[in-house]
């Protein structure tokens, strides 16, 4: 079955073919680790979980490469501003050496829970110093680079495909246009060294040709990318935001030193949003512990994510991440059923008409709603048997990471447990009123009792 998938360099779908057989090399662009990730960046890496799930479902051997972006993120697109990682650690009192591990982290918590598969090599922009300079000297003798008073810059004019990913229309390049530091000979010229200020010393820097400095954040990407992946590779995935920028200036230093096309197949998540982006400079995020802290698994996250295309804006609300996790509740409480009443009788064509749906779905450009839809249609079929439906639940869970056959131990307090049993004593004795008291109470310390054939279930609300 084939694997179409929407290649934003050349705005259509195409049908994968990886560069060998059987090999898929896949780079996504990792965290700048000076916050907290919020949901809108955490949507894209599930996007990017769901894609690398589906390759490993078609039997390829996947190389996955992650980036810990440490140093060199400017505050500012244009090359100005201050470090986001050393911004941070004034802000919170530490060295921005602690900022960055903290936050590696936090973030590699958060992605296990939501069932993110890491990658095989994570790679940190400060352990590859020696290799970015090593780069940068080979642009230099290339005739692609400059220096100004504040680094060394990638003169885009001399890179006649610069802009091709985001189909930039050609610009009107201004010479000497001023930045707050030196002097850009192209407004879309792009730092791959920076000079440290001179007025203070910098906590991430090293000793370069051009000076004590610290790498450009986008050649740190490149560099990574190639060294762990090769001079071409088959799979870049980023959020939508990278495209004018971060990805477009990773092609053209890439290319311009290999001279050949990097990337096959480039892939963007589009973004989440409140009333507007979410964004860390405007302060409007919302954390997967927030998620968690208002009584929400990050799998109900994760689901909700899955019901929106990734390359479609999604719109972030408490009500829809309720139904969310509504809906995945009903699905587990459905598998519960077919576990303690099961009947095996067997449909195969039935079961492989099921399984063709689920893989041509998700081999449609990653067309998750409609796996979900497929999912929902087999627990409403009443030809299969709970065997059957069990059987493709699990199947089509290794590619939704849901947790959805998974058994949920609640910890239940002492005090709830004793409330449950003087209300089922009740109930026993006929004091409907007495019982319905005790519900109430137990509601209101946040646990829900549902009465079945045989005694009664409590569960986290």
């Amino acid at each position: 079955m084939q694997l179409s998938l929407y290649n934003t360099l050349t705005r259509k779908k195409e049908v994968f073919t990886p560069l060998k057989k059987n090999q898929v090399s896949l780079y996504t662009c990792g965290p700048t680790v000076y916050a907290y990730a919020h949901i809108g960046n955490l949507r894209t890496y599930i996007f990017e979980d769901i894609l690398k799930r589906i390759l490993l479902c078609n039997n390829y051997n996947v190389k996955h490469v992650m980036n810990i972006t440490d140093v060199g993120h400017l505050t500012s697109d244009a090359d100005t501003g201050e470090d986001k990682v050393e911004v941070a650690a004034k802000k919170e009192h530490k060295s921005a050496w602690q900022i960055a591990e903290f936050y590696t982290q936090a973030f590699k918590q958060d992605i296990k829970k939501l069932n993110i598969l890491p990658p095989n090599i994570w790679c940190k922009a400060t352990d590859h110093i020696k290799e970015q300079i090593d780069w940068i000297k080979k642009l230099e003798h290339t005739g692609y680079t400059y220096t100004t008073g504040d680094g060394v810059y990638f003169n885009t004019s001399k890179f006649k495909e610069y802009g091709k990913l985001a189909l930039l229309e050609k610009q009107q390049l201004q010479g000497g246009k001023r930045v707050s530091l030196g002097e850009k000979k192209n407004s879309t010229d792009f730092a791959l060294w920076k000079s440290s200020p001179k007025e203070e010393k910098r906590q991430m820097e090293w000793s370069s040709p051009w000076g004590t400095g610290f790498p450009g954040w986008h050649i740190e990407c490149s560099v990574m990318a190639t060294k762990y992946l090769g001079t071409q590779f088959d799979i870049h995935c980023g959020g939508i935001d990278h495209i004018p920028i971060h990805h477009t200036n990773e092609i053209a230093q890439t290319e311009a030193l290999t001279k050949k096309r990097w990337v096959k197949y480039w892939l963007h998540g589009e973004f989440l949003l409140l009333e507007e982006k979410m964004s860390k400079s405007k302060g409007n995020i919302i954390t997967l512990s927030t998620v968690e802290e208002q009584g929400f698994s990050p799998l109900d996250y994760r689901y909700y994510c899955l019901n929106a295309h990734y390359r479609k804006q999604l719109t972030f609300s408490w009500e829809a991440l309720t139904a969310a996790k509504n809906a995945r509740e009903r699905i587990k409480e459905k598998i519960q059923e077919l576990k303690k009443n099961k009947t095996t009788k067997t449909n195969s064509s039935k079961i492989k008409k099921y399984k063709e749906q689920f893989l041509t779905a998700i081999n449609d450009d990653l067309n998750t709603p409609e796996a979900l839809a497929i999912l929902w249609a087999v627990l409403k079929d009443p030809s299969l048997s709970s065997k059957e439906m069990l059987t493709l639940i699990k199947d089509f869970d290794n590619v939704l990471a849901l947790d959805l056959t998974k058994e949920e131990k609640i910890s239940v307090p002492a005090a709830i447990i004793k409330l449950a049993k003087e209300r089922q004593k009740y109930r026993e004795q006929k004091n409907f009123t007495k019982a319905d008291e005790l519900r109430k109470e137990i509601e209101t310390r946040g646990y829900l009792i549902e009465d079945q054939e045989k005694g009664y279930r409590i569960k986290k609300q």
